[in-house]
């Protein structure tokens, strides 16, 4: 559980940004996102070759 303590002379919006940044920091929304479906796992496995081949592709090697 998250807890922002207010300090002294501190706005609510300032107090709910640094909640917000911290809600964020734990990756909550992200996990939430991922699980919202199910995805076999060859179907994840052959994304993330993709993925690499793709930034291989890219990105390559510095010679």
């Amino acid at each position: 559980m998250l807890i922002v303590q207010i300090k002294e002379n501190e706005s609510v919006d300032r107090a709910l940004k640094r909640f917000k940044k911290k809600f964020e920091r734990t990756g909550v929304l992200k996990e939430l996102r991922r699980r919202t479906f199910f995805q076999k796992p060859s179907v994840t496995k052959r994304k993330q070759r993709e993925k690499a081949a793709y930034k291989l592709a890219t990105y390559g090697t510095q010679d």
